[in-house]
């Protein structure tokens, strides 16, 4: 049973929107524009965790392909 078209290019758009939006967000961690406060230091290493996994799992889904 094959996906619709509409289906496949949506799905796409949905994965290509959370990519941007968690490298944005790890991003502004690091930079320290975005902060949860009272926790420090722990902000930047929040934000290298997201950045590592949202390119670790465009990698992967790269190689899937």
């Amino acid at each position: 049973m094959d996906i619709p078209f509409p289906t496949d290019v949506l799905q796409f758009v949905a994965w290509l929107t959370g990519v941007i939006v968690s490298l944005a967000v790890g991003l502004a961690l690091i930079d320290g524009t975005l902060a949860v406060p009272y926790l420090g230091i722990v902000n930047l290493i929040a934000g290298y965790v997201v950045v590592i996994t949202t390119v670790l799992s465009v990698i992967l889904a790269i190689l899937k392909v």
